[in-house]
């Protein structure tokens, strides 16, 4: 082996060793990112579960306060239509 292929098998193996430590490197900051992504995407998911958990008796609560609700003004509208009933019977009495 002359010198210069000595020197450029050298200089070859010196830039294969670099590239082996930026391709490590690359290797566990994708590793580093697909855990935290994991992460964070636990950390969302549970949250928007333990907040259902928390707030569910509130929300049940409020439908049925709405459900209630709805009841009373169907009550109202149906109370409503029954007085005009009557109402257009005394017109009718007092027109006779």
């Amino acid at each position: 082996m002359t010198p210069e292929e000595r020197q450029l098998l050298i200089q070859t193996h010196r830039m294969v060793e670099e590239n082996t430590k930026l391709l490590r490197k690359m290797h566990r900051a994708a590793l580093w990112g697909r855990a935290w992504h994991l992460l964070y995407w636990t950390v969302i998911i549970g949250a928007s579960v333990g907040t259902y958990y928390f707030v569910q008796p509130y929300v049940e609560q409020a439908q049925s306060v709405y459900g209630g609700l709805r009841s009373d003004v169907q009550n109202v509208r149906g109370t409503a239509s029954q007085i005009g009933d009557i109402g257009k019977l005394f017109n009718g009495m007092g027109k006779q």
